[in-house]
């Protein structure tokens, strides 16, 4: 099932693990803070679990979103990558 996650962790050496374990679990980053994928439920439990154990008690929102098929076909974007005009 595809997954968004995204975050807002003010510490920079948790923020940067965060994002390795994303990667860790295959997800790609679509944004600084926001990462995409298939997960299996059990993958995706594992993974916040891991997150949970590296936040402790530091400051911080993760949350993780299954989308369904449907409505990952059914979604908007504006990529432009590159240079720009001028």
């Amino acid at each position: 099932m595809r997954c968004l996650v995204v975050y807002d962790i003010p510490d920079d050496g948790t923020r940067t693990k965060i994002a390795d374990f994303c990667l860790d679990y295959g997800l790609d980053r679509i944004q600084y803070s926001a990462f995409m994928g298939s997960l299996t439920r059990s993958q995706q439990k594992e993974l916040m679990a891991k997150i949970k154990r590296r936040l402790g008690k530091r400051e911080g929102v993760i949350q993780l979103f299954p989308i369904c098929r449907k409505d990952w076909e059914m979604r908007l974007e504006v990529i432009n990558i590159g240079k720009g005009e001028g």
